[in-house]
């Protein structure tokens, strides 16, 4: 079992959360394929579903290795842009080949650019992104925008969690598209779900 891994669902500060992730970038690939993570296949199939134009630019928040890039190319997506906030992770990705723009970006950092698509595969939850993310991805998005993410077993433990996804449809102000709760990580037995929402 990886220790990586093992750390990985632990409540940590940014700087404590790039640091980690820098470590981990080395053996993040062949440590979290051999876990049988599933999530990234998962969202890029629901998202190629709700999505008419598969063409049209899509930003991959928090990136990491590129794993989720590879699946969201794996099912037709041509322009994907890729943020992360560990550099070691973006160089990673970098030699996958698959982005067609990526950066560095700092905790809680708005997405620049106008995107109409955005994806934060196993972005948000604990030893990770905050609840807010879901927020500041809203907010970046157009009227009729599309959001997938995903919850895994322990941000959907969190009300903080679900209740910030709560807030945006219980006003109306997005609907959901997809929620699915499936497989996340297989050799832990772990599960996720995984949603689409589309912006009023």
């Amino acid at each position: 079992m990886s220790i990586f891994l093992d750390q990985a669902f632990v409540n940590r500060d940014h700087e404590s959360t790039r640091k980690f992730y820098n470590t981990w970038a080395p053996s993040y690939d062949a440590e979290i394929t051999a876990a049988g993570y599933v999530t990234p296949t998962r969202c890029a199939e629901a998202l190629a579903s709700h999505t008419a134009d598969l063409s049209a630019p899509i930003l991959d928040f928090g990136c990491g290795s590129g794993l989720s890039g590879q699946a969201f190319k794996d099912v037709g997506f041509t322009q994907i842009d890729g943020v992360d906030l560990a550099p070691a992770m973006i160089e990673q990705a970098r030699a996958k080949d698959i982005y067609r723009s990526l950066s560095v970006i700092e905790a809680d950092a708005t997405p620049k650019g106008q995107y109409a698509v955005i994806s934060a595969v196993g972005v948000i939850g604990l030893g990770a992104a905050p609840s807010t993310t879901i927020d500041v991805l809203m907010y970046a998005l157009p009227k009729g925008g599309k959001l997938v993410f995903s919850f895994n077993d322990h941000a959907l433990a969190d009300p903080t969690q679900t209740g910030r996804l709560n807030e945006w449809i219980d006003c109306s102000a997005a609907r959901v598209l997809f929620a699915e709760y499936g497989a996340h990580l297989l050799i832990q037995n772990m599960n996720s779900t995984v949603y689409v929402i589309e912006k009023y």
